[in-house]
């Protein structure tokens, strides 16, 4: 089973900036789409922002311009640079990617615990 790891959540001020880190602890055979979804108190989970292996990127309206999505393909890690970061951002961040864990399995969507960001005014 693929577990992601990620780190570099915290406790920002309004306009700082964090960077968060994700990758897979163990071995894995082929990724494909790499991500970031937050989910904050009593609202559902919503996509941030997606790369393809190739570094096509969508990020959602509420980021452009303050996020950045990048990817280390012989890591396969991804990462999220947040500059300008505002209250509304506060939310638990979650990793995922697509991907196959062995050459025999089938490709599944796989997500990290989650890293807590949050952003004080």
């Amino acid at each position: 089973q693929v577990q992601l790891v990620e780190s570099g959540g915290g406790l920002v001020q309004a306009g700082g900036s964090l960077r968060l880190s994700c990758a897979p602890s163990g071995s894995i055979f082929s990724v494909n789409a790499m991500g970031w979804y937050r989910q904050a108190p009593g609202k559902q989970r919503e996509l941030v922002t997606t790369i393809t292996s190739g570094g096509s990127t969508n990020y959602a309206e509420s980021v452009k311009g303050r996020f950045t999505i990048s990817r280390d393909n012989a890591k396969n890690t991804v990462y999220l640079q947040m500059n300008s970061l505002k209250p509304e951002d506060t939310a638990v961040y979650y990793c995922y990617c697509n991907a196959k864990e062995t050459y025999a399995s089938r490709t599944l969507d796989y997500w990290g615990q989650g890293t807590q960001v949050t952003v004080s005014s």
